[in-house]
């Protein structure tokens, strides 16, 4: 198994475990490689949920760029009511799981079909 199929495991396993989820494994595997190689840095793989700047860049890059989302406030809404989900206290929040959660919430997933 490759770094990859780890990491949307263990992806899968928080979706599952902290977000009360059943993942669709293939959108997941979607959503991940288009994180492209962010996944692999340890910064850059996680959401810093605390930092209203990294919450922008989520709503810039991903929501509005990636899904071709209208600018508004149902964006951040969105984002905080995903990382509510995935709990306050969970300090990593991996940005494939974020992103995958942002995904099914505007249901986009036809972006990575």
């Amino acid at each position: 198994m490759g770094k990859r199929d780890e990491l949307i495991a263990r992806y899968a396993e928080d979706l599952k475990g902290k977000c009360g989820m059943t993942p669709d494994m293939d959108l997941l595997t979607k959503v991940t490689i288009g994180c492209g190689p962010a996944i692999y840095n340890a910064d850059a793989s996680v959401v810093a949920a605390s930092q209203p700047s990294e919450l922008e860049t989520v709503k810039n890059n991903f929501l509005m760029k990636k899904l071709g989302l209208p600018d508004g406030p149902q964006l951040m809404d969105a984002i905080d009511s995903v990382l509510e989900t995935y709990g306050q206290s969970e300090r990593n929040k991996y940005r494939a799981v974020v992103y995958y959660m942002l995904t099914k919430h505007f249901g986009k997933e036809a972006v990575f079909g």
